[in-house]
């Protein structure tokens, strides 16, 4: 059973990303605060649970937090930027759109650039510690996939709609033979450490 809260007397927000180590996409990130007595039996890691299941907990954590935002860096930033600090920008752009502030942050990971004046704490794991940071697991995830899918009905040679951006074979073979998208990250190791050729196609 995952944790309520980290500090019970302050109004605490989860937060999130999805779509760290893909290769194509945007990084999105979410903050969701919950209210003080929320239990559900559950939700975890969304890395943890079915799809179907992440949809079904989605539609209740929307219906039943206190607030909740989705932040979105897209690719083109990611290459400016490098991906870690496209991660923190991506859940300030979630807490900047949550409708209630928050008084502590509880932060996926173990590195976070701090929001405005608000504490946080980073938490190794906590998708599967904290309801609040699993929540926000839950909704990035799900509305990143979202995304792929609509990219994916633009470039179906890539198979987005499977592996959401993510380095797998088909994925790396695509580009080989297709080139790159205006979707892919180019500050990536779109190949891996395979012989095949990377070309800019597509642009």
């Amino acid at each position: 059973m995952l944790l309520p809260w980290l500090n019970p007397d302050l109004i605490e927000a989860g937060c999130d990303e999805a779509g760290r180590g893909c290769l194509a996409g945007a990084v999105y990130a979410a903050a969701v605060i919950l209210p003080a007595d929320y239990r559900n039996e559950r939700l975890n890691d969304s890395k943890q649970i079915s799809e179907k299941q992440r949809y079904i907990l989605r539609e209740e954590i929307e219906k039943e937090a206190v607030a909740w935002a989705v932040g979105v860096v897209s690719p083109q930033e990611i290459d400016e930027i490098n991906i870690l600090n496209a991660s923190f920008l991506a859940m300030h752009r979630a807490l900047d759109q949550l409708t209630v502030r928050p008084q502590h942050l509880l932060i996926d990971g173990n590195r976070f650039r701090a929001y405005r004046d608000i504490p946080h704490t980073t938490v190794i794991k906590g998708d599967g510690k904290y309801l609040s940071i699993a929540a926000a697991s839950i909704l990035a995830k799900t509305w990143r996939d979202d995304y792929m899918q609509q990219l994916h009905a633009e470039y179906p040679v890539y198979d987005w709609n499977k592996n959401k951006g993510y380095p797998t074979k088909k994925h790396r073979n695509s580009i080989a033979e297709y080139g790159t998208s205006p979707y892919h990250r180019r500050s990536y190791n779109l190949l891996g450490d395979s012989q095949l050729t990377l070309s800019f196609g597509n642009e």
